[in-house]
C-alpha cells in the first residue's frame, strides 16, 4: 500500500453534545496524527471552545475551502460555517438551532466527499430530538447520509475490533422488521457487507447469516422466514461464489464470528446486530454506512450530553472510526490505482 495520508471531513457533531471534544482529543491522539489529514466541518467558535475546554494546545485555522489548509500538528483546520451562537448555546441542552448546525456539518462534509476534495466522511454525534426541531425529519444518520448522496437507502455495519455487523433492518419495529427479511435485501446486505470488509483489508471475507427466529426456526418449528427466505439468500450466494454459511442459530453465530471463524455477520435486525457489538466494545464501536458513493465511518453513540462542556468525554469510539475510515480511504484508492 502507497505513503497516501488520506484527508478527512471530520463533523463536529451536535454543538451543545460532547462531539466537539471528542474531535479535538481523538486529532491529538498518537495513533491518528500519523494516518489521516483531518479537516473539521462546523462552526470555528465551537470548536475553539472545545479546545479550551479539553485544554490541548491547538490553533484553530477558520478555512472556507480545503485548498487553504495548514499543514502543522497543532493546528486544526476548521471549515468554518459560522453557524452557532455560544452567547446562547447551552451545552447538555437539546437546541433546534444546534441541529440545524449539526445537520449542516454533515451536509457540506458529505458535499465536499461526494465532490473528492476529502476522501471520507467521519461524523461526530448528533441529536434526533434536535435535527428534529429543526426541520429535518430523518430516523438516523445514515439516512442523512443517503439523501444527502442520491441513493434510496443505505446498510449499517458497525463494527468493533474483528467483529463486523451489517444489518438487514434497522431503525423500524420489530414487528416491521421480520417482514423485510427476505432473499433480495438480505444479498444486496451481503454484497455491500463484504464489500465493505474487503475494503478493510480482508482480501476473501467470510460470511455467517444467523436466522431470524429462535434456533434459526428448527426446520419451521418456530418460524418460516429461514426456508422461505434466509436459505434461499444463502444458497444463490454461494452459487455468486460468496464464502457464506448459515443460518446458524443466532445466539451463537455472533460467537463464533468474535471468535475469528468468521469476518462478517448479518444480523436480521437491529438490536440483533447492536446487543453483540455493544458487548465486545461498547467504547470503541464503529458505525459504517454501506451503499453510498462515499466512505463514511461514524462513532458508535450518542451526543454525551452530560459529560458536554466538562472535557471528560471518552474519544475512542472516534479514534477508531477516524482509523477504520483512512484504512478504507487507501485500499480504496489502492484498488483504484491511484
Amino acid at each position: 500500500m502507497d505513503n497516501y495520508v488520506p484527508l478527512l471531513a471530520l463533523t463536529m457533531g451536535d454543538p451543545a453534545g460532547a462531539g466537539p471534544e471528542i474531535v479535538v482529543k481523538a486529532l491529538n491522539d498518537s495513533e491518528v496524527r500519523p494516518i489521516c489529514r483531518g479537516l473539521v466541518i462546523g462552526d470555528a467558535g465551537v470548536m475553539r471552545a472545545a479546545v479550551e475546554i479539553v485544554g490541548i494546545p491547538m490553533e484553530i485555522n477558520a478555512i472556507s475551502n480545503p485548498d487553504d489548509m495548514r499543514e502543522d500538528v497543532n493546528v486544526m483546520n476548521v471549515i468554518d460555517l459560522k453557524d452557532v451562537d455560544l452567547s446562547t448555546l447551552v451545552r447538555g441542552q437539546v437546541a433546534a438551532t444546534a441541529g440545524k448546525a449539526a445537520y449542516d456539518a454533515v451536509e457540506r462534509g458529505t458535499a465536499l466527499t461526494i465532490e473528492g476534495k476529502t476522501d471520507a466522511i467521519v461524523t461526530a454525534p448528533l441529536n434526533k430530538d434536535a435535527l428534529n426541531q429543526a426541520g429535518y425529519h430523518f430516523p438516523g444518520h445514515t439516512q442523512i447520509l443517503a439523501h444527502l448522496c442520491g441513493v434510496s437507502d443505505a446498510v449499517m455495519m458497525l463494527a468493533a475490533d474483528n467483529l463486523r455487523i451489517a444489518h438487514v433492518s434497522t431503525h423500524v419495529s420489530l414487528r416491521e422488521s421480520c417482514d423485510l427479511v427476505n432473499k433480495e435485501r438480505i444479498l444486496e446486505v451481503l454484497r455491500l457487507g463484504v464489500d465493505a470488509t474487503k475494503s478493510m483489508g480482508v482480501e476473501h471475507p467470510r460470511v455467517v447469516i444467523p436466522g431470524l427466529n429462535p434456533h434459526s426456526g428448527e426446520g419451521g418449528l418456530f418460524g418460516d422466514e429461514e426456508v422461505t427466505h434466509i436459505i434461499p439468500a444463502i444458497e444463490e450466494a454461494q452459487a455468486q461464489g460468496y464464502n457464506v454459511r448459515g443460518p446458524l442459530p443466532p445466539d451463537t453465530a455472533f460467537l463464533r464470528a468474535f471468535r475469528g471463524e468468521f469476518d462478517l455477520a448479518i444480523a436480521m435486525y437491529h438490536d440483533q446486530g447492536h446487543i453483540p457489538i455493544k458487548m465486545v466494545g461498547f467504547e470503541k464501536g464503529v458505525n459504517v454506512s454501506l451503499g453510498l458513493p462515499i466512505i463514511r465511518t461514524s462513532v458508535d453513540h450518542g451526543t454525551v450530553f452530560g459529560k458536554a462542556g466538562k472535557g471528560t468525554a471518552d474519544p475512542t469510539s472516534m479514534i477508531e472510526a477516524i482509523k477504520l475510515a483512512a484504512t478504507m480511504a487507501r485500499t480504496v484508492r489502492q484498488s483504484r490505482g491511484s
